[in-house]
């Protein structure tokens, strides 16, 4: 099974395998891999900040910056633009800091 999933390095074991993480989401679609080699550990901070994000993005119509953890600004996709839909998306308001760069607080998560 290992063999399958490329998880043998192939330069440093026959048997040993790299350290890889899948996120499935509820659809089983792949939204993450990633792979460690075999003498690193995972780092657990990274793989639930990344989940963090999948879900906010999920509901939100934000991405999250490089280094982005649960509470810090987002930002709004390029492609929303309708003036009233932001308005009402976002009530909170913007800083925009290029007209595709539009930072915003953390959408609140509805229950």
């Amino acid at each position: 099974m290992s063999q399958l999933y490329d998880l043998i390095h192939p330069q440093a074991s026959t048997t040993a395998t790299v350290r890889s993480v899948f996120v499935i989401d509820p659809h089983k679609k792949i939204r993450l891999i990633i792979t460690y080699p075999a003498s690193t550990g995972r780092n657990f901070d990274e793989i639930l900040r990344v989940i963090d994000s999948l879900q906010l993005t999920d509901h939100h119509s934000v991405a999250t910056p490089a280094n982005w953890k649960e509470g810090d600004d987002v930002v709004i996709v390029p492609s929303l633009q309708d003036p009233a839909v932001l308005a009402q998306k976002f009530p909170q308001g913007w800083e925009a800091v290029r007209p595709y760069l539009r930072y915003t607080s953390l959408p609140r998560r509805q229950a």
